[in-house]
């Protein structure tokens, strides 16, 4: 097996600037790749983003450090299959961006074998059943923080481009503000607009109810995060008082999380994101877990490369997730691995083996190869 790891910074076209309450202005998207070749000269490739502190705590020259220290001492050749059931002790131990940039790699290689889409790989379809027309999936779009006129001539772009599915980030600016902008998108798009809001866990638990109460009347799907991390029944008694539905998504750190959440017996959602735990084999663990218990999740991500998109767009068609956070790969301008299409509220990629993407390495600095 030839591996080799590489890196890039992506950039958004348009004059997107990705402004969240708990990131603040990020100006890129620091970006590991992980190439494979087996020995028939099948290619796979996983990605990852990394400079995402903000949200894991784990600088990105520190993940970029300890993927060059792992790759040369772990052993990728026995089946994909087989790593991704039962990974080694070196990869079991590496933090979880390190977890999923392998764990796409194998995905990937895995189903190319198989001859199948990502998304039938998961969902365990016949091997080499052809599939028709492109791996689609609804996603939402996401208004950062911005002035008004940007704000409102983002989300006119976005509605005119066939998506309604708008996710607003709040929390950065007075309650006040962020009640206006909502306002202003009810006023100029009406009901035939999904609205959501995420505050980054921004709020305080003393401000929530009442701030949650403010928004009620402008009829959002859920509020994400409105509150910093803490303990769930804490948590599960702010949903049960809200007239709004409360997703979870810093709260749900691993896959540990997640399945705590899978009990039941509360009115929460979850947000699972490949990068929090660790790929796409526990990710499918936590939503089938999540689905069983009828408690709804989103599958989302972090404003990530093509590859890592896909990954994510992959399991939401195996799955089938209440709602789906996609959009991450939308407006990129040197993405490596293009070929997402961002169209009439879907993403889709190609049905092609595997994650559905070509990696041009061509694009990118390589760190290491062996």
């Amino acid at each position: 097996m030839r591996l080799s790891l590489h890196r890039a910074m992506l950039s958004y076209g348009g004059g997107l600037l990705l402004h969240t309450a708990s990131s603040g202005p990020v100006a890129g998207l620091d970006t590991l790749y992980l190439a494979l070749q087996d020995a028939d000269g099948i290619t796979a490739t996983g990605e990852v983003r990394i400079n995402i502190a903000y949200l894991n705590g784990l600088a990105a020259e520190d993940v970029a450090a300890e993927a060059l220290a792992l790759l040369p001492h772990l052993d990728l050749t026995p089946a994909p299959e087989t790593l991704l059931a039962a990974p080694p002790p070196l990869l079991s131990r590496a933090a979880a961006p390190l977890r999923m940039l392998v764990d796409l790699a194998l995905h990937d290689l895995a189903a190319k074998r198989a001859g199948q889409p990502l998304a039938a790989f998961l969902g365990k379809s016949e091997p080499g059943k052809p599939e028709a027309g492109p791996v689609s999936y609804a996603t939402n779009q996401t208004l950062f923080i911005s002035d008004d006129a940007t704000f409102l001539r983002q989300a006119q772009a976005y509605v005119g481009r066939g998506f309604r599915d708008l996710k607003v980030r709040i929390g950065a600016a007075d309650f006040t503000e962020d009640l206006a902008r909502i306002r202003s998108l009810r006023e100029r798009f009406g009901v035939g607009v999904k609205i959501a809001v995420d505050a980054n866990a921004a709020w305080s638990l003393a401000d929530a109810p009442a701030r949650l109460e403010a928004l009620a009347p402008f009829d959002l799907a859920y509020v994400e995060q409105p509150v910093a991390p803490v303990g769930f029944d804490v948590l599960a008694r702010l949903a049960e008082a809200s007239p709004i539905p409360i997703m979870l998504d810093e709260s749900v750190r691993g896959e540990d999380d997640a399945m705590r959440l899978a009990a039941g017996g509360h009115r929460l959602m979850a947000h699972l994101k490949l990068v929090k735990l660790g790929g796409l084999a526990p990710a499918l663990r936590a939503a089938r877990a999540l689905a069983v218990a009828g408690v709804p999740c989103m599958i989302g991500q972090m404003n990530e490369g093509g590859l890592a998109t896909a990954a994510a767009l992959h399991l939401c068609v195996a799955t089938q997730p209440r709602f789906a956070e996609l959009y991450g790969a939308d407006g990129l301008s040197n993405d490596p691995a293009p070929g997402l299409v961002y169209a009439d509220g879907l993403v889709s990629t190609p049905a092609l083996p595997g994650l559905g993407l070509s990696f041009a390495r061509e694009r990118t600095e390589t760190l290491w190869e062996n």
